[in-house]
């Protein structure tokens, strides 16, 4: 009998481990460091997310989210799956940060 292959398990209260309780149903594209997709012949692609070329710029967003959809329109007969892989740290500073001004302001 063949083992089944674990998901990581991340302890509680760390950062990979709280995004994996949240239902997320709309990713920033600022958010997501790569993209995997897998065929329904097995084969995946990683598509790597080029932080310098995207930038923190409306424009780089919108040119990778266009690219993005024009890849998943083009094979959308052959594509299984997709899986964004998110930046964690970015997220994690991001909403540090976010929280730190939010909590300054209640005072």
């Amino acid at each position: 009998m063949a083992e089944e292959e674990k998901e990581p398990q991340h302890e509680e209260g760390t950062w990979p481990g709280i995004l994996d309780e949240i239902e997320i149903k709309y990713v920033p594209v600022e958010y997501i460091s790569s993209v995997e997709v897998n065929f329904t012949d097995g084969n995946t692609w990683s598509i790597e997310v080029d932080r310098d070329e995207v930038g923190d710029s409306e424009e780089g967003a919108q040119e990778l989210e266009d690219s993005l959809e024009s890849l998943f329109e083009e094979y959308e007969d052959v594509i299984e799956g997709v899986n964004f892989i998110l930046d964690v740290e970015k997220v994690k500073e991001d909403i540090t940060s976010k929280t730190k001004t939010f909590m300054k302001r209640k005072k």
